[in-house]
């Protein structure tokens, strides 16, 4: 991704925001290139406008394929702590149903994979707010004797999420199909088994 200028610093608008991110979105899922002068076209906002909200385009697209994502609530401690961390993977639709289509799940990947520091970008930026809920949650399981004493949340997370990946990014499938749900699913309980603690 091509660096953009820092300029000096003014008031955001938030109306100029969206039609920066809607540009920049409209180019992606038309798998357009997307650079300055297209989001400047699309916009209808100046270079200057860009250069004072986003440090680089890298960021810029990071944010713009962030839209419609939502940072999980924290998941309460009285309620069944398999149940909520395991429907959180198992979501299925509730993607689709966000806002957040599959369609501009897979965009992502495909741009992610295809540049090193957007990839980067992104996770610092918003994929790593988003795991905080999970990760808590289950850090409160281990306290709680609910899960093993020896278990790593991080790695824990990685795991059951590195199931639903698999299914959209190695096999292709959707993540909206019965039979692919019921595979994650299953899969996700054999991973909570081994998490469990003893007795």
């Amino acid at each position: 991704m091509s660096a953009m200028r820092r300029g000096p610093g003014r008031p955001r608008d938030e109306d100029l925001d969206a039609q920066i991110l809607e540009a920049t979105l409209g180019l992606i899922d038309a798998d357009e290139p997307v650079t300055v002068g297209r989001i400047v076209a699309r916009s209808g906002v100046s270079r200057a406008a860009l250069y004072r909200r986003w440090p680089s385009l890298t960021a810029l697209v990071a944010a713009a394929l962030d839209v419609g994502r939502e940072v999980p609530p924290a998941i309460p401690d009285d309620g069944d702590l398999r149940e909520a961390v395991l429907g959180a993977f198992a979501a299925g639709n509730s993607v689709s149903a966000s806002g957040y289509s599959e369609a501009r799940f897979r965009q992502r990947v495909g741009l992610a994979m295809a540049d090193r520091e957007l990839q980067r970008a992104y996770w610092q930026s918003h994929v790593a707010r988003r795991r905080v809920s999970l990760e808590d949650a289950l850090r409160r399981g281990i306290a709680r004797g609910i899960l093993r004493t020896d278990l790593d949340p991080t790695a824990c997370f990685d795991l059951l999420a590195g199931v639903v990946y698999y299914q959209l990014v190695v096999r292709g499938d959707s993540i909206d199909d019965p039979a692919v749900l019921a595979r994650v699913r299953s899969a996700l309980e054999i991973a909570w088994r081994g998490m469990v603690a003893e007795g």
